[in-house]
């Protein structure tokens, strides 16, 4: 299995490789297929699945009663010769004995349990959640690295064309020597704009290989990732009291519940019975045989003294779902804050990427194409032409900034309302 395992990593990575001489040999990777990949090999989800499942054995455990005691021995055996018929009270004894732990501490046992494995069950569907959330935020950021280089590129283009313009208006006398440097200046702060985003870029590969693999390095899918809807009419209350972060500490406090009930059948004795059959050799003096013994008996524990133990063990148990609880409502609280915060950030990034869609981006555009036609036509400075071309691209590469965010936003929030597909 590990031999395969490591055939398969180089044949990926030989693909991957392909992929970066000739593109197209891999297909682009989309927000999808990373949820998808991630989600079927996270171990964590896996260890909590498993912790339920052995809860769940365990239960089944708790409930039963302990197994009976063989007991085999001789009894009243004479040491002064070992012989099994010297006496009379001689005994080879064989015998059962079944203990009954206090009260109903059996039963309460078993439901402790199965809130346990319930509790990890929640806990595993949180994991599933927060990995979703978190796969969704470093593509989301990786997209926005991939796409702002794009745009970043295509304007070096237009620098690049500007920097000939000014270097041959430059030649004729038409353009001073700073226009050449500063145009100059800005084409090297594209260079450096371009290593910083390559460097981001690869820095949420990374980070998103850590649940994907080599797959990370795959090239990603062009159009903008799309997330399920958030759901209407919110019941905040509801959501965050089915929230599985919260039912699996609901289930922990249950369970610390049952640790008292558990506690108090301390003051309840427990106890067991025992039966025992003792055979007889030899003959009584008047020649007949010996007859064997049966024993029964039942012991009871005397829960007398309750001061140092049970007490203590109910008080104990007492403090320990109040810390349950607590937890709980601390989970409650930062959970619906995050929700609060998250929300009014979804909603006025919302109106940014409007004010963008409607406004910014065509002004910066008509003010773009506008100073280049003065610029030709020498109406204008080389300084506005250049102030209008760098406050156009920041003005795009801030559009999709507010469109990644919002969208990083609503993964955040979708953790916590869930989704019908999830």
């Amino acid at each position: 299995m590990c031999q395969s395992h490591t055939i398969y990593k180089k044949l990926v990575r030989f693909a991957l490789a392909s992929a970066m001489l000739w593109p197209g040999v891999l297909p682009a990777l989309s927000l999808e297929q990373a949820e998808q990949i991630a989600l079927e090999s996270d171990p964590l989800v896996e260890s909590f699945q498993a912790t339920a499942r052995s809860y769940s054995e365990e239960s089944v455990s708790d409930g039963t009663l302990p197994d009976p005691k063989l007991k085999l021995g001789a009894v009243n055996v004479p040491v002064d010769s070992f012989d099994l018929e010297q006496e009379q009270m001689t005994q080879l004894v064989v015998g059962i004995k079944q203990d009954f732990p206090r009260g109903s501490s059996r039963q309460i046992k078993r439901q402790q349990t199965q809130w346990l494995s319930q509790s990890a069950l929640a806990q595993a569907e949180d994991a599933r959640r927060k990995l979703t959330s978190d796969v969704r935020q470093a593509y989301l950021n990786l997209y926005y690295e991939i796409a702002a280089l794009d745009i970043v590129e295509e304007s070096k283009k237009l620098f690049s064309k500007l920097v000939t313009v000014t270097e041959s208006n430059y030649a004729a006398g038409r353009a001073n020597q700073q226009d050449v440097l500063q145009a100059s200046l800005e084409l090297s702060r594209l260079d450096d704009r371009i290593t910083k985003i390559q460097g981001m870029s690869e820095g949420f590969r990374a980070e998103l290989a850590q649940w994907i693999g080599d797959t990370a390095w795959q090239p990603i899918d062009d159009a903008f990732p799309e997330l399920p809807d958030l759901p209407d009419n919110v019941d905040l209350n509801q959501i965050i009291a089915n929230h599985p972060m919260i039912r699996a500490q609901t289930s922990r406090v249950n369970a610390s519940r049952k640790m008292v009930d558990i506690a108090k059948q301390g003051y309840k004795p427990g106890w067991s019975a025992s039966l025992d059959y003792g055979f007889r050799s030899g003959n009584n003096p008047d020649g007949t045989s010996r007859t064997d013994f049966m024993t029964a008996l039942v012991s009871l524990d005397i829960p007398l003294f309750t001061s140092n133990r049970q007490d203590k063990n109910v008080t104990a148990s007492h403090e320990k779902t109040a810390a349950a609880q607590f937890e709980k409502d601390d989970k409650l609280r930062k959970l619906k804050r995050s929700y609060e915060k998250d929300m009014y950030l979804w909603k006025r990034l919302g109106e940014r990427s409007e004010l963008y869609q409607t406004s910014l981006l065509s002004s910066a555009e008509s003010n773009s194409r506008a100073s280049l036609n003065a610029y030709q036509s020498g109406v204008t400075e080389f300084n506005t032409l250049m102030r209008a071309q760098i406050t156009e691209l920041d003005v795009r590469l801030e559009n999709l900034r507010v469109r990644v965010d919002r969208a990083i936003t609503q993964a955040r929030l979708l953790y916590i309302t869930g989704e019908t597909n999830l």
